[in-house]
């Protein structure tokens, strides 16, 4: 495959969820986002912007229409090829009791590996310091090798979210999907979250 570049477009889309057949959430829904764009889906509860998000992560498939990106429908990606051009953070983000730098490299490498790492530190530094962690995880006791037990109980609602986003960025995804990810966030976490 080429590498791709991070254009997509849902064109014409009906979706009704398999438990909610005869409810249509999408009627017909068109949307271009060229490369490299920021754009925000915004409205009320309700109005399907998760079920967007879902139908982009390859969760659902569309009831008709398409879905894209640069012009190759979704779903003729190999999945470990999609999932490595695209990266989603959550409402609610998932961590692990491991070290915060293992928890910003899950997924990309064996943590406990005697291997090495894949990932360098600059590049864990930097995905932090873009979604405003890299303070907080500098102030902890063992700074980046700090446990940060089940789930995360040791952090706050808003560093979870920027340790999520923080792993999301690691992975250089051509398409970073955030939804409502920066629910926890103070204004200025916020904002530099966006500017990532």
């Amino acid at each position: 495959l080429a590498r791709v570049q991070g254009a997509l477009r849902v064109e014409n889309v009906r979706f009704s969820y398999p438990a909610r057949p005869d409810t249509e959430v999408l009627k017909g829904l068109s949307l271009e986002v060229p490369a490299g764009r920021v754009v925000a889906l915004v409205g009320p509860s309700g109005n399907g912007k998760s079920t967007i998000i879902g139908l982009l992560q390859r969760h659902y498939k569309a009831s008709s229409g398409s879905v894209t990106m640069d012009g190759i429908d979704i779903w003729d990606f190999p999945h470990r090829y999609y999932h490595t051009v695209i990266s989603i953070v959550g409402q609610e983000p998932v961590l692990f009791d491991r070290t915060l730098r293992e928890n910003i490299i899950y997924g990309l490498e064996n943590p406990g590996s005697a291997m090495g790492s894949s990932v360098s530190e600059q590049q864990v530094h930097q995905a932090a310091i873009k979604a405003n962690a890299h303070d907080f995880i500098s102030n902890m006791p063992e700074g980046y090798a700090t446990e940060v037990g089940e789930r995360g109980v040791q952090l706050s609602g808003g560093q979870k979210q920027r340790i999520a986003i923080a792993r999301a960025l690691v992975r250089q995804p051509k398409i970073l999907l955030l939804d409502e990810a920066t629910s926890a966030l103070d204004a200025e976490s916020e904002r530099q979250g966006q500017a990532a």
